[in-house]
């Protein structure tokens, strides 16, 4: 029994041997027909190109709409973004400055009419002046002059030493009037010149009372002429207690003392 499978097997062996090559070339030879026939079948029935210049190409005959467009874009090349066109007939602008709000218009002032140019004007450029008008303030001789260079003899003090006023000899309580027109700077008790009182007649002339009585007749801010009543002769100054009777007078320009008989008229 197994000597014939043997023999079989053998004579099998003998035949591929000698007939093998032929049987192998054949089955390939089949095997490619069957391809190309399939192939040939499925082109017919589907729709696949052939590309001769590239060999074999399978495109699917797709509707347009589902296959896109390609194109090929250039690296290098930049394209800008597409900005609508402004709509000219629309209310709506880009201009920025629209959101700026313009500042409202300032009140002008009014110019000035003739009349009050002309007193502005005029305000300021009128000179504050002293007056050019004296009259004595008491009657009476001069007891001690004015001497700011030369030293007198103070008998109250029983000293040498200037004296920037003149003493006007006169009788207790004699009147006191304003050299000239002016205003009543100050009203106040002196410690050592006693009852004073200032008064201003413009251009930077004061004229001074000293030695009243201690109620003097005017006040402080009040406007005087010359020739009005501002005292009257007392003995309220201690520091010249030891003369007569007198009406202390002094006189400064410039807050800096003047000599009175430069002012008063001669007599």
């Amino acid at each position: 029994m197994n000597n014939k499978k043997s023999s079989k097997l053998e004579r099998i062996v003998k035949f591929m041997g000698s007939k093998g090559f032929y049987i192998v070339l054949i089955l390939c030879v089949a095997v490619i027909g069957v391809s190309i026939w399939v192939l040939s079948y499925t082109v017919k029935n589907t729709g696949l190109g052939i590309d001769e210049s590239l060999g074999i190409k399978i495109t699917a005959n797709l509707p347009s709409a589902v296959v896109p467009e390609v194109q090929t874009a250039n690296p290098n090349e930049i394209t800008p973004p597409t900005i609508a066109a402004p709509n000219p007939e629309s209310n709506e602008t880009i201009n920025e400055l629209d959101d700026i709000t313009e500042p409202e218009d300032q009140p002008v002032d009014a110019p000035l009419t003739g009349s009050e140019d002309s007193e502005a004007v005029m305000s300021e450029s009128e000179p504050d002046l002293a007056p050019t008008s004296f009259v004595w303030p008491v009657s009476g001789n001069i007891e001690t002059p004015y001497a700011m260079e030369a030293l007198v003899y103070d008998r109250t003090m029983m000293d040498w030493r200037t004296h920037k006023g003149i003493d006007i000899e006169s009788e207790m309580g004699a009147k006191v009037f304003a050299i000239a027109t002016g205003t009543v700077e100050k009203v106040y008790d002196d410690q050592m010149m006693g009852t004073t009182v200032i008064l201003y007649h413009g251009g930077g002339l004061r004229s001074i009372y000293n030695n009243l009585a201690s109620t003097p007749a005017v006040s402080e801010g009040a406007l005087v002429e010359m020739g009005d009543i501002v005292g009257a002769v007392g003995d309220t100054a201690i520091a010249e207690a030891g003369t007569v009777t007198h009406l202390h007078f002094e006189m400064s320009l410039n807050d800096e003392p003047a000599d009175p008989l430069n002012y008063l008229p001669a007599r």
